[in-house]
């Protein structure tokens, strides 16, 4: 029961960084913009870079390949993304808006950190990869 599970979690978390990912290198131009506002350097590179991290990511957790070192990096790729994109950020209904979104990637960073410690289940490259 544990190993369907574990695929349909790896594959709804997977989404978020795989559209994410999409989104940010089908729009450099606003992605660069978005980081340039957020005092980030090199804002195109920043875009390109973490454009192309959330969708490699993404798939590797899709398929459950590397799966323990990949959620960690997601994890605390979320927390970096969740104080620096939303912590204190906004003002009235965006400030609420920033604060729901800042406590949605920390509660992703949870999740990701439990497939850092528990892997991606039987149902996985990773797994397969034991038995050979």
């Amino acid at each position: 029961m544990a190993a369907p599970l574990l695929l349909i979690a790896r594959l709804l978390v997977a989404t978020l960084f795989l559209q994410s990912g999409y989104a940010a290198l089908t729009d450099i131009g606003g992605t660069a913009s978005y980081f340039a506002s957020l005092g980030f350097p090199m804002p195109t590179a920043t875009a390109w870079g973490v454009g192309l991290f959330e969708l490699a990511a993404g798939v590797l957790l899709a398929i459950g390949l590397l799966t323990r070192p990949v959620a960690l990096a997601l994890a605390a790729f979320s927390l970096v993304a969740s104080f620096s994109g939303h912590y204190g950020q906004g003002e009235g209904a965006m400030a609420f808006w920033h604060m729901q979104m800042f406590m949605k990637d920390v509660a992703i960073a949870g999740g990701l950190i439990a497939f850092g410690v528990f892997g991606a289940g039987d149902w996985s490259v990773d797994a397969r990869r034991r038995l050979i």
